[in-house]
């Protein structure tokens, strides 16, 4: 691994321990040249999964762009990062348990809706407005008032 600091890629693993529920390994490595310690995290490789959209196309699985939609959701919202970060590593998981190459994206968008739903319900009827394509007010009553009978 290449020192941040000095760019040399001599260092040493000072720690190593699993984070968010040992989907990642966190290591803390010191470099040999300048004594820099610094932190790096390893997770699995996945295969490429593909998402198939609405209209037919195909699309590159990416973890950036759902956590990206989860926190345009939670923005503003008293929702820490790392609830929001958990929530994407859940949702990677079911599908990657369930899916081996291709995951409708109706199922990815619905897996973050019930995520969503108990955390806060503003981010979830945010989320629900695009997911689901709220064209009128009236759409935003209709999901408010299913929340409402849900309680």
């Amino acid at each position: 691994m290449r020192c941040p600091k000095c760019g040399c890629q001599d260092d040493k693993v000072v720690d190593s321990r699993a984070s968010r529920e040992g989907a990642t390994i966190r290591r803390r490595r010191e470099c040999i040249q300048c004594g820099h310690r610094f932190t790096t995290y390893e997770e699995i490789e996945r295969e490429n999964l593909m998402v198939l959209k609405r209209d037919g196309r195909h699309e590159e699985f990416s973890k950036d762009k759902l956590l990206s939609g989860i926190r345009k959701a939670c923005q503003k919202r008293p929702i820490s990062p790392k609830l929001m970060e958990d929530l994407v590593e859940r949702i990677v998981e079911e599908i990657t348990n369930k899916y081996e190459r291709e995951v409708p994206g109706d199922v990815i968008g619905r897996l973050v809706m019930e995520g969503l739903r108990p955390i806060d319900e503003v981010a979830y009827v945010r989320f629900a407005s695009v997911y689901r394509r709220f064209q009128e007010a009236t759409d935003f009553v209709h999901e408010v008032k299913k929340l409402e009978a849900q309680q």
